[in-house]
């Protein structure tokens, strides 16, 4: 058989190419869906859009992405038991499902609150409350996804990350042209109920193929001889999974709590550097809409391996198999530091191009270069972080995360109004190199004893 026929058949290559496919196909989209937003509703519209997402990732932190995780983690350990992945697939939805919805009620009852304290504009208030209809849709489209992860079948996750995309610039597009016609104007609440369209699309596609393949497959773990055995079973999938998704919830819950003050922070240093209100968040605006877009695009590649990577090392853990949990950090160490250093070239000799060619603007090729040098750290600490997560060490990518974020805070707090951007661009790349550097560190002692 040929050495490329093999490749394509092993489920963690196959997979990673197929959700990277997908990514790309998906970050395309999305865009020339923001060049289409951003003529037609106009730029103020669109920052007003754009302000609502850090709450709506904060809410799928709290609800979602550290049990999606955690179902990955289980169904991948229990392969050989379709009952128990069943069941914890079960209990990620209950639970993700239920913290749904006590969040969208909080949000949506105290969305005028949030607007003008938090976001500072108490035109986000209708956009918060129409954003709350998209966490159930959500939370049932991760916790599928993190089911058909832990299996290592990716098609289902990436045919629906694609519709969702595809149905949101449908739908908003839709609502453009009905607009059109009675000569209203479109505006930012049309193009979130455009995000939820796309979230219950996603849910819907996954929904059904989930349906299909597992419904004779729920009837043994429906069909408990009492209540009690029932109950008991469902209670012990759900504590299970909480003892993992708690710990991942507080990693991310606690990872946008400090980019937000990280982000909040670096106008204000500026200004304190010497910079005017408007040049320190133009500045900024530069390096988080233009720079940092461009440099964290080639981990589209890395995340669809680090969510593979995850349930694979769970397996071969719950299977004894530490050989494989060590060749599979060599192969992340390896072949992340290639990935990464061949962007760092890229983006070296082309950080001023893309600067003039994407945004005209030669402030953003600059950082772009400045920039090029984490590529190596991040692509490596993204794919030992999943690693960690597969070993079950959500703990552990907490504490270094942490760190991490601490030290950006810090040197943002204290050298940015004296050295300026600079400053920040040696945060960014002294937090990634000791990142990738203490997930090194740590993972030859967690899987030396397996």
């Amino acid at each position: 058989m040929p050495v490329s026929n093999k490749l394509l058949k092993n489920p963690l290559i196959f997979g990673t190419l197929l959700l990277t496919l997908a990514g790309v196909a998906s970050r395309i989209i999305g865009f020339f869906y923001k060049i289409f937003l951003s003529r037609v509703i106009g730029a103020e519209s669109l920052g007003l859009y754009q302000m609502v997402f850090p709450v709506l990732a904060l809410c799928l932190s709290l609800t979602s992405s550290g049990i999606q995780t955690a179902v990955s983690r289980f169904v991948a350990s229990s392969l050989d038991n379709e009952k128990k992945c069943c069941g914890y697939l079960a209990a990620g939805l209950f639970v993700s499902s239920l913290l749904s919805l006590v969040v969208g009620i909080l949000i949506y009852f105290n969305a005028d609150w949030i607007a003008q304290v938090w976001l500072q504009d108490s035109r986000c208030t209708s956009l918060l409350k129409i954003m709350t209809f998209c966490l159930i849709p959500a939370c049932v489209h991760a916790c599928i996804n993190g089911y058909y992860y832990g299996k290592k079948k990716s098609f289902i996750p990436s045919i629906s990350q694609i519709a969702e995309q595809v149905a949101r610039v449908i739908g908003v597009y839709l609502f453009y042209g009905y607009l059109s016609q009675n000569d209203l104007p479109l505006n930012a609440s049309h193009a979130m109920w455009g995000l939820i369209l796309g979230e219950v699309c996603g849910m819907l596609v996954s929904g059904i193929a989930m349906i299909c393949s597992l419904l004779k497959r729920l009837v043994p773990f429906l069909s408990q001889k009492n209540l009690h055995s029932r109950y008991a079973s469902f209670s012990f999938y759900c504590s299970s999974l909480c003892s993992m998704a708690v710990p991942l919830t507080v990693n991310r819950v606690l990872t946008n709590i400090g980019s937000s003050i990280e982000n909040s922070m670096i106008p204000q240093k500026l200004r304190l550097y010497g910079l005017s209100q408007a040049d320190a968040l133009s500045i900024y605006g530069v390096l988080s809409g233009m720079s940092l877009a461009v440099i964290f695009f080639p981990s589209v590649i890395t995340g669809s391996l680090s969510v593979l990577l995850l349930p694979a090392v769970s397996e071969a853990t719950s299977k004894g198999e530490s050989s494989k949990v060590s060749y599979a950090t060599e192969k992340a160490v390896r072949y992340g530091l290639l990935l990464g250093f061949f962007f760092t070239v890229v983006f070296l000799i082309t950080g001023d191009y893309i600067g003039e060619i994407l945004f005209s603007n030669p402030l953003a090729g600059y950082f772009i270069r400045r920039l090029s040098w984490i590529c190596p750290f991040m692509f490596v600490s993204s794919l030992l972080g999943s690693i960690l997560h597969g070993l079950g060490k959500a703990k552990t990518v907490l504490f270094i995360n942490l760190l991490s974020c601490l030290i950006r805070i810090g040197m943002v707090f204290y050298l940015v109004p004296y050295y300026g951007m600079d400053a920040y661009l040696w945060a960014l790349l002294i937090s990634w190199v000791f990142s990738a550097i203490a997930s090194m560190i740590v993972l030859p002692r967690k899987t030396a004893g397996n």
